[in-house]
């Protein structure tokens, strides 16, 4: 896993599929999505290598119910006593009391899908004892007030994550920045692609200077005026 520093309160942790984010403030810890199965042993070392205790990390907030976002909450939860915190649509999927909806493919992202697959580990994740429910436009204790905003479509409980008073956005896949191009797109791999579409739209409309996704690199400077600009230019149906 690579750890980057994208502010000296904001880390990026990269795992070979997806990404998570590390938020400080003060003494407090708050992990925004926890990566794939066994990824909590892996974020307690990180969080050491910080210079900083694993109990410090208060709350472990989840972007959606996929492997590559929740696999390692439950872990990490147990390691730490943070507090797991998702949306009310997706908290039953991350408690384990239901099966996640798979995604609708569109015929090109059925191989990126079998080669991301490949890079996932594999068994049963350790599920959260307990799960807070979220929903839209609640604030949450850090970051000077972390709203979140509901947007559907990649799952039914996806949401982002707006700091106003750091210019911080966290996308979670609703936003993706490709690979290759760094192009800022929707992202893939969704429930319903045309609600993705207008839940991208519905960001893209917030004020951030920095936007963090859960695929790809950030964009660190004027992070509106780009996914303002990618939002104008993309269509619902492909």
């Amino acid at each position: 896993m690579d750890v980057i520093e994208l502010l000296p309160r904001l880390h990026l942790l990269r795992f070979p599929v997806g990404q998570a984010y590390l938020w400080r403030d003060g003494d407090e810890l708050t992990l925004i999505d926890a990566g794939t199965i066994g990824s909590g042993r892996v974020i307690a070392d990180a969080v050491r290598a910080l210079r900083r205790d694993p109990s410090d990390v208060r709350r472990i907030v989840l972007t959606h119910f996929h492997e590559d976002h929740a696999g390692g909450a439950g872990e990490l939860a147990a390691l730490t006593g943070a507090e797991v915190l998702a949306h009310g649509r997706d908290a039953p999927v991350v408690r384990g009391e239901m099966p996640g909806p798979p995604p609708v493919f569109e015929d090109w992202e059925l191989p990126i899908h079998a080669e991301a697959v490949r890079h996932l580990p594999q068994g049963a994740p350790l599920r959260p004892e307990r799960v807070t429910e979220l929903s839209d436009g609640d604030v949450l204790d850090f970051g000077g007030g972390a709203r979140v905003v509901h947007v559907p479509g990649h799952t039914e409980g996806s949401i982002a994550l707006q700091l106003p008073e750091h210019g911080v956005l966290f996308t979670g896949d609703t936003v993706a920045a490709a690979p290759v191009t760094g192009s800022v797109m929707p992202g893939v791999f969704n429930l319903d692609r045309a609600r993705t579409v207008a839940s991208f739209q519905r960001l893209a409309d917030l004020d951030a200077d920095l936007a963090c996704f859960g695929h790809g690199d950030p964009v660190t400077r004027g992070a509106s005026t780009v996914l303002r600009k990618a939002a104008d230019t993309c269509a619902s149906p492909r």
